[in-house]
Formats: structure tokens, C-alpha cells, sequence
């Protein structure tokens, strides 16, 4: 009878406790739609502002332009003609040394000096024939393969040695971006920190684009894409992560049909400065941080399979 008393009550104080617990646990934070942007409802505000600002700083722009942004630490997303695709220029060769360190994951074998070397040049210094070099090594099928794990569908690879012709999304290009900022099953830390750290690297010259406007204190970490039309004109692109100072938030701002080079690049920059304005609020002012060089059209490669 005690025995039976005393299971009576464990049932009894496991249901209690089964009920308080479920009492505690709290409802899920609704998503809300601001315009382009969208957001927990704790973060309406900051997804209304986002939306107005980025499509304010595109409406008087006549190039064809897309924009993703996502703020992790506060689970805001802004999408803007993310599923049109666009020449990818030399933003692909952030793709390529993702493929590369995969590649050398599955073999369990570490970069050989001269990949060290290629790699370097290739993100760095935006070289074509280090990027022609490494594509070459790892062929479609490699590249394909990172691509199908990384879920990033809807790229597709330039043809032959024409890795500057690749397809890409800003969706695409954020999913990238996602997987270099956070541990995941497609690319090691170790791998990631690697790749971050030569986008983190990158000569002043070629520091423009959605780096444009980051507060000081903020780690940048940029890879663009320029390329002349064959029609006349340009394409013009910028991808990027920021961290430090409690943020984590990243950015793809693709373009093309842009008349100059430079225009191209005011696209990309009026959408970065009014991302990381809103996003830093309550921040230091943004700073010269970054020193405000580009590379002029003179100064690039005639080399058809990117720049």
C-alpha cells in the first residue's frame, strides 16, 4: 500500500513537473514582413528601417541590382531580386577556395605551398591566373560537388576556363557567407577560419563595395567582382561578413547593365552604408576605417574569365 502511495505520488509530482515545465517554456517568437526585410517581431523595427533605407538607397538606381543581408545576432533578413542571376566576375573565387578546402577535407591531406600561395593571391589581390590556376586543379566536378553540399543551386559554373561567366544569386552568395560565418557540416572551422582570414586580408585598393560605411572596430571580410559587358558596360559586385563588437551580419550586393565602373560601385556602396548605419546603431560612427581606393578600369586585367 505505501509502495503504491508513493508510486501514485511520483506520477502526481512528474505530471506537475512535466506541466510547469511546459507552463515555462515560451511560445515562439513570431516572424514579421517589413517591406523586404523580415524579422522577429522583437526586431520589427529594425526590419522596417532596413527595408525603407535599402530600397531608398536602390530607387534612383538604373542598373540591374540584388541585395541579401542577414543579421544573425538578430535573425533579420532583407532580400531584394535574390533569385536573379548575374555574371559572377571574380566574386566566384570565394566559391572556389570554399571547393578547394572542401576538397582537401575529404582527402585529409592540408594545402600544398603552392595552393597556400595561389590561394593567397587569388582572394587578396583578386589574381586571375591563381584563380585559373586553382580552377583548373579542381575541375567542375569538384567545384559542382562543394556546391551540391552547400546547397547553392542555383549557381551555375562558367564554361571551360571562363570561371568569371559563373551564374550567380545574392541568395546563393548568402548561403556562402552563412557557411563561412558559423560551424557546419560543409566546411571545418579549421577551413573556414582560413578562408576568412585572407578575406580579411585583402589590399586596400580593392576594399570597396559593402565594406563602405563599417564602423571601426568591425572585422571586414570582402571578396569583389568587376567585369567589363560585352555590350559595353559593367558588372559590378561585392559580398562580405562583419563581426566584432557583438555582430555578426553579412551582405551580397550584385549588379550589372552599370554604364561606368564607378557607378556600379555607388550602387553597391549607397545599399552598404545605410546597412551598416542601421545595423550599428547605438555604435561609434562609422569612421575612415577603410580607405576609400579603387581600382580604376584602367588598371584591369583584359582577361575575358574575370577580373
Amino acid at each position: 500500500m505505501a509502495g503504491s502511495a508513493a508510486v501514485a505520488l511520483a506520477m502526481v509530482g512528474s505530471g506537475a513537473t512535466a506541466a510547469t515545465a511546459a507552463a515555462a517554456t515560451p511560445a515562439p517568437t513570431p516572424i514579421v514582413q517589413e517591406g523586404i526585410c523580415t524579422a522577429p517581431v522583437t526586431q520589427k523595427a529594425l526590419a522596417a528601417r532596413l527595408s525603407r533605407d535599402i530600397q531608398h538607397a536602390l530607387a534612383a538606381r538604373f542598373d540591374v541590382h540584388a541585395v541579401t543581408v542577414f543579421d544573425r545576432t538578430r535573425e533579420v533578413t532583407c532580400r531584394f531580386n535574390e533569385g536573379h542571376r548575374f555574371d559572377s566576375a571574380s566574386v566566384v573565387k570565394a566559391t572556389i577556395l570554399a571547393s578547394l578546402l572542401r576538397w582537401h577535407q575529404e582527402t585529409g591531406k592540408p594545402l600544398t605551398s603552392t595552393e597556400k600561395s595561389l590561394a593567397t593571391l587569388m582572394i587578396t589581390q583578386s589574381d586571375n591566373d591563381a584563380a585559373s590556376a586553382l580552377w583548373d586543379e579542381l575541375g567542375h566536378a569538384r567545384i559542382q560537388h562543394f556546391l551540391n553540399l552547400a546547397r547553392m543551386t542555383e549557381t551555375v559554373l562558367g564554361p571551360d576556363g571562363f570561371w568569371g561567366l559563373t551564374k550567380i544569386t545574392a541568395r546563393d552568395e548568402l548561403t556562402l557567407l552563412r557557411l563561412l560565418t558559423k560551424s557546419n557540416a560543409v566546411l571545418s572551422n579549421s577551413s573556414r577560419g582560413y578562408q576568412l582570414g585572407l578575406m580579411a586580408a585583402v589590399i586596400p585598393s580593392q576594399r570597396w563595395g559593402v565594406p563602405a560605411g563599417a564602423p571601426s572596430g568591425i572585422t571586414v571580410h570582402v571578396k569583389n567582382g568587376w567585369l567589363p559587358e560585352d555590350i559595353g558596360g559593367w558588372h559590378i559586385n561585392s559580398i562580405g561578413s562583419f563581426s566584432g563588437h557583438g555582430r555578426d551580419y553579412m551582405m551580397a550586393v550584385l549588379t550589372d547593365n552599370n554604364p561606368t565602373f564607378d557607378y556600379g560601385v555607388s550602387t553597391i556602396e549607397a545599399v552598404a552604408e545605410v546597412v551598416h548605419r542601421d545595423i550599428n546603431a547605438g555604435l561609434a560612427p562609422a569612421g575612415a576605417a577603410l580607405p576609400a581606393i579603387r581600382v580604376a578600369p584602367a588598371e584591369l586585367p583584359p582577361d575575358s574569365a574575370g577580373a
